[in-house]
């Protein structure tokens, strides 16, 4: 089983949560949705997928989202950049 950490962001692309899932299609969903209301997703609209890294081992997955939230914002800007510079959506759903 995969396991993914993941950037949502909101449409300016100046709001970033770092988060981690075992079924990336299914937490998109929720978090376009509007799942839990009181969530920072829900808070600052953050429903556009930017990044995601993919993990065959939950440990690894939960120590990179760990080292990712302590980064600075630059940084992770940098990293979405590399991958995705345009910042585009990357979820089908």
């Amino acid at each position: 089983m995969y396991s993914y950490v993941y950037f949502m962001t909101n449409m300016h692309n100046n709001v970033l949560y770092i988060g981690i899932t075992g079924n990336l299609e299914k937490r998109v969903w929720e978090h376009k949705n509007g799942f839990n209301k009181s969530s920072f997703t829900y808070k600052y609209n953050c429903h556009k997928l930017v990044y995601y890294e993919v993990f065959g081992d939950i440990r690894h997955a939960i120590a990179r989202e760990k080292q990712l939230k302590r980064w600075k914002r630059e940084w992770k800007n940098e990293l979405v950049a590399k991958e995705n510079p345009d910042w585009k959506e990357l979820s089908i759903t």
